[in-house]
């Protein structure tokens, strides 16, 4: 035992440690509650607040005791040059102001709960981070804007189904060396102009080639997976594991160590795109994080951001070990805040939603009403499903059948999806173009957009037994994505029997029926020249030679390419093939008698301002070519590899329409 006065003494420093970890304004506050229900909300701005003359630095967390923030001159291995506590204010919120211009500064918050110090954590409103996310940096966003940002104008749609959509992973655009760039895997990379590989264009000459109107660039916000201090190093992530949401990813950047470059170059991105009149969406992952226990979330105010099962455990509807709780009110708000900070901030033209049932429908709708304000061209997709079993009940969450509930949002249609190709969980399966029989009222199904059609048999369609969309625009009409196999590694895989031909025109024919229906067109990047994975199914963190696209294809497919550039082209002229409403499908798009392996259907073209009075288009997706019989004459637009918007030949009677293809013809 310690002599008296010893004891004396040590219980002095105990107490003068203590008071070291304490503010003042923590006396008397409550920090404990029954349940998240009974947490304070705020509505205040939770961002930083940056001048040349101070910054303010803002938390969220009613149940901790204290909050500091520490300073440091770099994003990572300096010491720390201050710590500060942050004062409590009202409704959890606590607040600091720093004197002085702070732009460049690093820094993070430190939480003291249950009388315990936290791990750093740069906040989840962090503007600007240093390399691989550990740190924020205060940031004078003004000052991050590349020259004529100021005049950068979003793509005008008058209606969502204008657009044509292109999925691509930033780093498989241009990594190969045959993709010609000289600045591969990177932001800026992915706009250089003037790239080719044997005289043919690559990168985004070769999109504006294509004629696509929307690149989808897989998730691009700061991400876990990728080392970003070790890029010399081969690494690949999709990027579904969140780490910080309102920041660019660094190792697209040129230099992820200063945490204004990978803002700025974004940006320039952004402003590449528009110039080359294509617009920028943004897949965002709102559904779930990387991490869990020691996310930036749990780290501020522990188990509130997620959903947990009824035992206390996390739920996990992501598949990804966790799900984000929505419904929950500052999660909702961190959401729409998120989302119109990346619409106004980087200019984005629309957000695409992974897993968004593990959404409420309320949010979700809160979210599509904000952007809308923005700007209304601004248009949200995602996928009307989730990764397993939730707690928040199936009428509130964002799925593809209640996409009727969400009037200014659209969903992919997996009817179409597998009812062309098969089964993307069964690798055997085969759909409409690869030789499945009784599969037309699904095919039919995606034509219409999913809409209320009197010409549909429900009970006949693949997945879903009655409409979920209100109008057509609100299906996403698409063949594959960066999940599961790409088109022609699924076609190659189901049908071993089939010719490489007889591949090729399976392919081909898919997208087709993609190109001419009613919802939003959604292209799988490298789909055009027969991308092909090597039959890997999930890529998601595989290597270069797996994800990167050789544009060596489209030397050797040249004829695929070409074929879906001109459907494009074709498209784009023809609104009849992209109507606004649901009505107006209705009443102008007729089916014919389905036989076998048949589709066909007329539009009255002219009610929709299209320079083609009528169009037939029929579907042929038997081995051998079919006759079909004409009532009228008909100027013949598109037949097997041929495509001529003027019209080739005028026909009557009959047509050969060959094997495995479409046929599209017109009145003048």
């Amino acid at each position: 035992m310690l002599p008296f006065k010893n004891r004396f003494s040590t219980l002095i420093l105990i107490t003068i440690i203590l008071m070291s970890c304490s503010s003042p304004e923590t006396k008397n506050i409550k920090t404990s509650f029954e349940n998240y229900d009974e947490y304070p909300v705020t509505q205040e701005s939770l961002w930083p607040d940056y001048n040349a003359n101070r910054t303010i630095l803002k938390m969220w967390s009613p149940i901790a005791q204290n909050v500091r923030t520490n300073l440091y001159s770099s994003g990572n291995g300096s010491t720390k040059t201050s710590s500060q506590f942050l004062k409590r204010t009202n409704n959890g919120v606590w607040e600091i102001e720093l004197r002085g211009d702070l732009a460049g500064t690093y820094y993070t918050f430190e939480v003291m709960i249950a009388g315990i110090w936290q791990a750093e954590t740069p906040g989840i409103y962090a503007q600007a981070v240093g390399v691989n996310g550990n740190r924020a940096m205060v940031v004078d966003l003004e000052a991050t804007n590349p020259v004529g940002w100021k005049k950068d104008q979003r793509i005008k749609l008058k209606k969502p189904n204008e657009a044509v959509i292109y999925e691509l992973h930033i780093r498989d655009i241009t990594i190969h060396p045959s993709a010609g760039s000289s600045s591969p895997g990177k932001y800026l990379g992915l706009v250089e102009k003037g790239t080719k590989n044997k005289d043919l264009s690559t990168g985004m000459d070769h999109m504006k080639e294509l004629g696509i109107t929307h690149v989808h660039l897989l998730p691009t916000y700061d991400h876990y997976s990728i080392d970003e201090t070790n890029l010399d190093s081969a690494q690949f992530n999709w990027g579904y594991d969140p780490q910080n949401y309102n920041v660019p990813e660094g190792s697209f950047s040129s230099n992820p160590f200063d945490a204004a470059v990978r803002i700025t170059e974004f940006k320039e991105m952004v402003h590449e795109f528009h110039k080359n009149d294509i617009g920028v969406i943004l897949d965002v992952v709102y559904n779930h994080t990387g991490k869990t226990k020691d996310s930036n979330f749990n780290l501020e105010v522990p188990g509130y951001y997620y959903r947990q099962t009824e035992d206390g455990s996390w739920s996990n509807a992501s598949g990804c070990g966790n799900e984000t709780a929505s419904d929950r009110r500052m999660m909702k708000q961190f959401m729409v805040e998120s989302v119109l900070y990346w619409a106004k901030e980087y200019h984005l033209d629309g957000f695409r939603f992974d897993l968004m049932a593990i959404h409420d429908i309320e949010t979700m709708n809160e979210i599509a009403e904000a952007v809308n304000r923005v700007d209304s061209s601004i248009f949200i997709y995602g996928e009307g499903w989730t990764a397993g079993a939730s707690p928040l009940s199936d009428d509130k969450k964002a799925l593809k059948r209640n996409t009727f509930k969400m009037p200014n949002i659209s969903a992919f249609s997996d009817d179409l999806r597998d009812g062309l190709k098969g089964s993307v969980f069964e690798d055997k399966s085969t759909g409409y173009v690869s030789g499945a029989v009784n599969i037309e009222e699904s095919i039919k199904f995606g034509i219409v957009g999913a809409i209320n059609h009197p010409q549909i048999d429900y009970k006949a369609v693949n997945y879903s037994d009655t409409a979920w969309t209100i109008e057509p625009w609100q299906a996403l009409s698409y063949v594959s994505c960066h999940d599961n196999h790409t088109l022609f590694d699924k076609l190659v895989i189901s049908r071993p029997d089939a010719s490489d031909q007889q591949i090729k025109d399976m392919h081909k024919l898919a997208n087709a029926i993609v190109l001419t229906s009613q919802g939003i067109p959604f292209l799988h990047a490298g789909v055009e020249i027969m991308r092909t994975k090597g039959g890997e199914h999930n890529s998601y963190n595989k290597p270069d030679n797996i994800n990167s696209i050789d544009w060596n294809w489209k030397v050797a497919h040249k004829d695929v390419f070409n074929y879906y550039r001109s459907l494009i082209d074709l498209r784009k002229k023809h609104p009849a093939f992209f109507m606004p409403t649901a009505n107006l499908v209705r009443n102008n798009l007729r089916f014919g008698s389905s036989e076998k392996g048949i589709i066909s259907f007329e539009l009255n073209s002219a009610n929709n301002g299209d320079s083609w009075s009528k169009i037939l288009v029929v579907y042929n997706a038997n081995t051998a070519p079919t006759s079909f019989n004409l009532s009228e004459k008909w100027w013949v637009a598109v037949l097997g590899d041929k495509i001529d918007d003027e019209g080739m030949e005028e026909m009557n009677h009959q047509i050969s329409i060959p094997s495995i293809s479409m046929m599209i013809a017109f009145q003048k």
